[in-house]
């Protein structure tokens, strides 16, 4: 194999999963190993009971072990929340040889790019390249060599409230296990289901998880926009449980067996019958007024993405479309709803270019933790290579 293997953990709202994966000597990703354990004490995609949510870590991680035959001794983390924001900042200088850019000039302007001023409370978790301008000549891939007399620098910084990452950190160094770096589960679910044609194209992914649905966009291979939104698939059985007074044992079940995102013609007819359950009575429950539920949730999420994007004029640089991961992925009638609220062609995303565990490359909800191992086998090559400690020597280990 071309790269030890690497361990990426999800502390997410309604489990945590651990995956352990490794990079092939042809470049495919091989997964050997995963872990899962029904999640206690995270609300939203954050840590609100330390005590509980170690002992799911540890459950899903003593799993991982066992499934891949392997000690793990550190992991690289996929963070989320509402908490997490993203904006876009410029650096620009006077180029000192106007007949040739240099590697210096480059450096330069990526550290004023980076210097961003942020509240005390919040810290950021990535700086990424858009594109330069040489002059007044946009969407330059790489200045180095070419003439010019001004150098600027479009750069994507995501950032979050530190005492929030600090937590979800904490929970796997109390395991105790060391974090090699974090990184934000809408880019990492990216990483796992895009091509590069896609993000050529300009394309939209939306990770719809228990507590939270994250979001990016590529425009020109670039990241344009990341954000994270603080709703997901359990408010929708949340929902279903107000609206019809059932259990939220019920309500998920419905969901899951009865429901879909887009109201059926023939539902107007049909009747799920419910048996009573402790401190809940039996009662019917019509599919249609349950899709209307389902329906008007979903919408909301999708047009509150939709918003975002309206915001940066986005939309209609989306030549690939949305696609679509995470648990509310395998929803009924999700990927028409999004088609309907986008008018863009939508689909399910499923890993690229990976082998090994079949549920890790057939499932949507695992996304984030399979981009993670992408992430983390780069993270492992660049510190080897350049020294570079990563989010957490520089935040949580000074």
């Amino acid at each position: 194999m071309a790269a030890a293997p690497v361990v990426a953990i999800e502390v997410g709202t309604t489990k945590v999963v651990a995956v352990v994966g490794e990079m092939r000597d042809d470049g495919r990703l091989l997964f050997n190993g995963l872990g899962e354990h029904a999640s206690k004490g995270v609300r939203k995609g954050e840590v609100i009971d330390l005590a509980n949510a170690i002992v799911c870590m540890r459950g899903a991680l003593q799993a991982a072990e066992d499934s891949g035959q392997v000690t793990i001794r550190e992991a690289h983390i996929a963070l989320s929340g509402a908490h997490i924001q993203s904006q876009v900042t410029r650096g620009s200088i006077r180029v000192a040889n106007p007949h040739e850019i240099t590697r210096d000039d480059i450096e330069q302007v990526m550290d004023l790019a980076r210097a961003i001023n942020l509240p005390p409370d919040r810290e950021v978790i990535h700086t990424i390249c858009q594109y330069f301008r040489i002059d007044d000549q946009k969407f330059v891939a790489n200045p180095e060599g070419l003439a010019g007399a001004k150098l600027s620098l479009d750069m994507l910084a995501l950032h979050g409230v530190r005492t929030r990452l600090h937590n979800t950190v904490k929970v796997v160094e109390s395991v105790p296990m060391d974090v090699a770096d974090v990184a934000f589960s809408g880019l990492c679910a990216a990483l796992a289901v895009l091509t590069p044609e896609q993000k050529e194209a300009g394309v939209i992914v939306i990770d719809i998880g228990g507590g939270t649905t994250d979001f990016v966009a590529y425009v020109g291979k670039s990241l344009a926009i990341a954000s994270s939104l603080s709703v997901g698939g359990d408010h929708v059985t949340n929902d279903i449980s107000l609206a019809f007074s059932v259990s939220m044992r019920q309500a998920e079940s419905l969901k899951t067996e009865t429901g879909s995102a887009v109201i059926e013609k023939a539902a107007p007819e049909l009747t799920v019958e419910l048996p009573p359950e402790t401190g809940f009575s039996g009662r019917s429950v019509g599919v249609s007024a349950l899709h209307a539920v389902i329906n008007a949730r979903m919408d909301e999420v999708f047009r509150m993405v939709k918003a975002q994007l309206g915001q940066f004029d986005l939309q209609h640089q989306i030549g690939a479309g949305v696609v679509l991961t995470g648990g509310g992925a395998r929803m009924k009638g999700i990927v028409e709803l999004a088609e309907e609220v986008f008018g863009l062609p939508c689909m399910v995303g499923r890993p690229v270019d990976a082998d090994g565990i079949t549920a890790l490359l057939d499932g949507p909800e695992y996304a984030a933790p399979v981009g993670m191992i992408r992430y983390g086998l780069r993270s492992v090559e660049h510190r080897t290579s350049s020294g570079f400690g990563g989010f957490i020597s520089k935040i949580f280990k000074r």
